[in-house]
């Protein structure tokens, strides 16, 4: 279970759809249809070098630059490193490699052929497929064809690997739905989604494999189950299981591991989830193939595991929490990077989700200190790679980008291919393998920088940085120099382990082994203007025993940590005297896990809005201050009594405690 055919076996191929999906459309959305070469499958190219030669009679009228003739992929000095016009190749790169210069072509002279190590791996981000604005998808793939050309045509092992995400997740009013007709379907997870995804992803002519993303099974009006939905999923992709496994060259593994949670999301559906199943068989591969034995794997997920280290939004994937795989689940949020510092073979991990370009520096990441050496920042031999958008309109920061991994037994180069450029190829970086446990990585360009982008600022903390503040003589913290702004930057340890910082006006929690940011804990809405205080919550003067309700008896906290004592963190508003307690969550957590599933929310949404029907026809229009209102109140309730009197929620339902302002 869970590992797919050979490459000679590989080829996925679903009968044409599209032509009946195009009819549907005007002749203004004629470029529906997929060029007539392109619905019948080109010949399969299986891993096995030639047996024959190709012959060379002609000369080529623009080789770009040559790289050495052996087969290691050497890192340049740091010193060298040079712009991204200067990393720029060419997209014949095998024949410029492997086929003789220009002054030495001689007539029915035979070009040298790449050793059967050599592999090669088309990465597409999010597609966001819409059967309406095909033509980005159509062009991107032109920009692929030469490069899979010149691999495939020299014997070099090719596969394409799509991260996931695969249709727009929005109402397609004009698409006809056939017996179904619920106008506001999404058409991300549908059949129709799924069956042009496998079409297109099928028309680059070589094998393809696919990992589920959070979008993937949104097709909530056609299937009741998540099971249903991944049934469809799977079949139609010829898949046997959400993770793929596929030995691409000698010892090398491709691994891919898929999302399979959508309508059962305990909390945002948006969160990426990787089954325990998949997890527990995703361990198994790779404590099967050590690092000693000479093996290799590279891994592909739609979202990124935390720790890697990537580029993050901070207003969007880091407030909503679905940053990571797993994000909500705890010990499994942890499992996978804690996995990749243990085990060596996993040399490379590319993701998307985030739709960020791959222009800057931390949109790849390389590993850092040796595993003997502690937890944090160790990412392993692990390379962290992200992976832009293809189509205009789905990237956050209007970069159109895919990926490109090339590879064989002594190390491999990550390139971008650049849509907006023509498919221009660049090299972003070159790792070398120097034993089965070592990498050196280089950069091969310069990066831009996003600062200048407001909602793309990203700070993340690191061990001795400026930021780092402590525990004053009566152990508390003060933890800003006055009330907090958006430019306000601090973190700080809790005496439990927890780590707590200010960044862009909010407060955030920090996972205490990578740093990497969790969640929101206080907006910037309720933090503005205020401070934020640690005061011990454990002392002598807190011991009193309790006399209410529900709390009879109750002993003075005791201490944790080796005899460090609670905290409380306080938000002190100097303005009107008034201090909030913000009261970590019962696992101790701190992060608000605020936006919960969209099943959930749609059935929320329909109740207010019947509300709403009932509360004008009761009262009337409202008029535009005053007039009935409709609010909605939630459970479970959090309350320090011990006894449940009350379930008026103050400022909502119930009058405030504290003054308006």
């Amino acid at each position: 279970k869970g590992v797919s055919p050979p490459p000679a076996m590989g080829f996925r191929w679903t009968p044409t759809t599209l032509a009946s999906l195009a009819a549907t459309f005007s002749a203004s959305s004629a470029l529906l249809a997929l060029p007539s070469s392109s619905l019948h499958p080109a010949p399969h190219v299986c891993r096995t070098p030639w047996k024959g030669h190709p012959l060379r009679s002609t000369r080529r009228t623009a080789a770009a630059p040559r790289a050495p003739t052996s087969e290691r992929l050497e890192p340049e000095p740091n010193d060298t490193k040079g712009s991204m016009e200067d990393a720029m190749q060419s997209a014949t790169y095998y024949e410029d490699k492997y086929c003789p210069p220009d002054e030495a072509v001689v007539e029915m002279e035979i070009c040298e052929l790449p050793e059967d190590d050599n592999f090669m791996v088309a990465i597409l981000g999010d597609l966001h497929l819409d059967p309406r604005k095909m033509e980005d998808y159509y062009e991107g793939r032109s920009h692929f064809e030469p490069i899979v050309e010149d691999a495939t045509s020299r014997g070099v092992s090719t596969t394409l690997v799509s991260l996931g995400d695969l249709g727009e997740s929005k109402p397609l009013k004009d698409l006809d739905w056939g017996a179904r007709q619920p106008q506001s379907e999404l058409f991300a997870g549908t059949t129709q989604c799924h069956e042009l995804a496998s079409e297109y992803l099928g028309s680059f002519g070589i094998p393809y494999e696919v990992v589920g993303g959070n979008h993937d099974l949104e097709g909530i009006d056609e299937f009741a189950t998540d099971k249903e939905n991944i049934e469809a999923y799977l079949r139609i992709h010829n898949k046997p299981s959400p993770q793929f496994i596929r030995e691409i060259a000698d010892k090398t593994l491709l691994v891919g591991l898929g999302s399979t949670v959508f309508r059962d999301a305990k909390y945002t559906s948006h969160e990426v989830t990787i089954d325990d199943e998949q997890l527990a068989w995703f361990e198994d591969t790779v404590k099967k193939h050590p690092a000693e034995e000479g093996w290799k794997i590279f891994v592909f997920t739609h979202a990124p595991p935390i720790g890697s280290g990537l580029r993050v939004l901070q207003e969007n994937h880091v407030v909503n929490g679905c940053c990571w795989l797993n994000h909500s689940g705890g010990a499994s949020t942890r499992k996978f990077i804690e996995l990749v510092r243990k085990y060596r073979c996993i040399k490379a991990w590319f993701s998307g989700h985030f739709h960020l370009g791959q222009d800057y520096q931390d949109s790849i990441t390389f590993p850092t200190i040796p595993r003997e050496q502690g937890p944090y920042p160790n990412r392993g031999s692990c390379v962290f790679a992200q992976t832009s958008v293809m189509r205009r309109g789905t990237s956050r920061d209007k970069r159109r980008q895919s990926r490109l991994l090339r590879g064989n037994k002594d190390g491999f180069e990550i390139c971008t291919v650049d849509h907006l450029n023509g498919g221009a190829v660049r090299l972003d970086a070159t790792i070398s393998y120097t034993d089965s446990n070592h990498e050196v990585g280089v950069y091969a360009h310069e990066h831009e920088d996003l600062q200048t982008d407001n909602f793309m600022k990203v700070y993340s903390p690191t061990q001795g940085d400026e930021c780092y503040i402590t525990l004053d003589s009566d152990g508390n913290i003060d933890a800003v120099e006055g009330c907090v702004d958006p430019e306000t930057i601090a973190w700080w340890h809790m005496n439990c382990g927890r780590v707590l910082g200010v960044y862009d006006g909010r407060l955030i929690e920090y996972d205490p082994s990578t740093l990497a940011p969790l969640g929101l804990v206080v907006g910037q809405d309720e933090l503005a203007g205020k401070r934020v205080v640690v005061v011990s919550s454990s002392g002598e003067e807190n011991c009193a025993v309790s006399q209410d309700v529900g709390l009879e008896g109750a002993d003075c906290a005791v201490a944790v940590d080796e005899g460090a004592g609670e905290q409380a963190v306080l938000l002190v508003d100097d303005h009107d005297s008034s201090v909030t307690v913000i009261q970590p969550n019962e696992d101790g957590s701190y992060w608000r896990k605020i936006v919960r599933n969209k099943i959930v929310r749609m059935k929320e949404k329909r109740r207010v809005d019947a509300a709403q029907i009932y509360a004008k026809g009761a009262f009337g229009e409202p008029e535009e201050e005053g007039g009935p209102r409709v609010v909605s109140s939630w459970g479970p309730y959090t309350q320090i009594s011990g006894t449940a009197t009350k379930t008026g929620v103050a400022g909502l339902t119930a009058k405030a405690k504290l003054p308006a302002t």
